[in-house]
């Protein structure tokens, strides 16, 4: 660039002593060789000099216009005005002018991304809100009636207490997705063998399987990872959680732990409907909802899937989502393994030695079929 621009001036230089020359010569003029060499090379300079402030003058008026533009579009950012985009002129667009005004855009692009989702997490924040509380107000007005029989009365007090319940997590999963966010949250990793953990996960969860006459086949292998066990514990909630809303009654789920290389690849598969594949990928997107009537009957807020990723994510793992070839969806988790060998002996805390020994707990087997 700036060889360029001496070569520029080197040839406006020439053509002005050229200019200077030709014109003396017109003139018919003959004084002495070295007076008329000085002559011509002062008038080629003062030629020089007039086209340069000439430049100047209009260089600068679109150095003005260029940095109006930049000062217009930053004072309408400060307003919240994001939908701005500074255009200078073509030859101005070159060198630290290019790097600031594609900064200032860049910047104000991004700006605008995070405008909309946040008023799109205000809207769904008031709508999700806004449902339980018409709910409990309607209902409450109800049970003013005097006529009432005492079932029905029972009745609306149920759903009252579903809304609430409702409203509960809502707010439980909004804070804990907040706190997660802020990079603040209590992360304490330790080896933790997914194996057995994911196992107490599926017995605990048998209530609800159960009630809904599912069968659970459960193939792991034995893995362990440096994780945090009450945060992961949330992942495997969350996912079968969902495996159970979305699979028919008589269905069945399949999880299964297998070690890849210096990962464990964690599926959980179900024989639903499956997920639309237009939803596939905004699955993980907060307030998402790929039927929303569905996950409004089950109680879903959609943040569940939000949460579970922000939480494989900072186990250094990955999570995604796709539909069977067959039926139904599968869930992929992906996490980094320890460097410990499963397995292997660690010396007890003191405080676990001193402690008595706890009733063994059910065990699951490393493949099995629940019914």
């Amino acid at each position: 660039m700036v060889v360029f621009t001496m070569a520029r001036v080197s040839v406006l230089l020439v053509l002005c002593w050229t200019a200077s020359f030709y014109f003396f010569e017109w003139l018919a003029w003959k004084p002495a060789p070295l007076v008329g060499q000085l002559l011509k090379s002062g008038a080629g300079f003062i030629l020089f000099g007039g086209i340069l402030y000439l430049w100047g003058r209009f260089a600068r008026r679109k150095q003005m216009e260029a940095f109006q533009a930049i000062l217009d579009a930053l004072a309408a950012i400060a307003k919240g005005d994001f939908r701005v985009s500074i255009e200078v002129p073509r030859e101005m667009n070159e060198g630290y002018m290019e790097n600031l005004v594609q900064g200032i855009n860049n910047m104000a692009a991004d700006l605008d991304k995070m405008e909309i989702l946040r008023q799109e997490f205000i809207s769904n924040v008031s709508h999700e809100i806004q449902s339980p509380l018409t709910s409990i107000g309607g209902f409450a007005r109800v049970l003013k009636d005097s006529e009432l029989t005492p079932l029905q009365r029972e009745h609306y007090l149920d759903i009252i207490e579903q809304e609430s319940v409702r409203l509960s997590r809502l707010s439980d999963s909004m804070l804990k997705l907040a706190s997660l966010d802020s990079d603040k949250h209590p992360f304490h990793p330790v080896p933790v063998r997914l194996d057995k953990q994911l196992q107490r996960v599926i017995l605990a969860g048998e209530p609800q399987w159960s009630a809904k006459s599912l069968e659970v086949e459960a193939q792991m292998d034995p893995a362990e990872s440096d994780a945090d066990a009450d945060l992961l514990d949330q992942v495997w909630i969350n996912l079968l959680h969902n495996a159970v809303k979305f699979t028919p009654d008589g269905g069945s789920i399949q999880i299964t732990l297998r070690r890849t290389g210096e990962e464990a690849v964690v599926t959980f598969k179900d024989t639903g409907t499956g997920i639309p594949n237009a939803s596939l990928p905004h699955i993980f997107e907060r307030f998402y909802k790929a039927d929303p009537s569905r996950t409004r009957t089950g109680g879903g807020s959609g943040l569940g899937l939000s949460i579970s990723r922000k939480i494989v994510e900072m186990h250094g793992g990955a999570i995604a989502a796709h539909n069977d070839s067959e039926e139904g969806a599968v869930f992929t988790v992906t996490l980094p393994l320890s460097r410990t060998p499963p397995g292997s002996l660690r010396p007890a805390r003191p405080a676990e030695s001193a402690q008595p020994a706890k009733p063994a707990a059910p065990r699951l087997e490393q493949a099995c079929l629940i019914r």
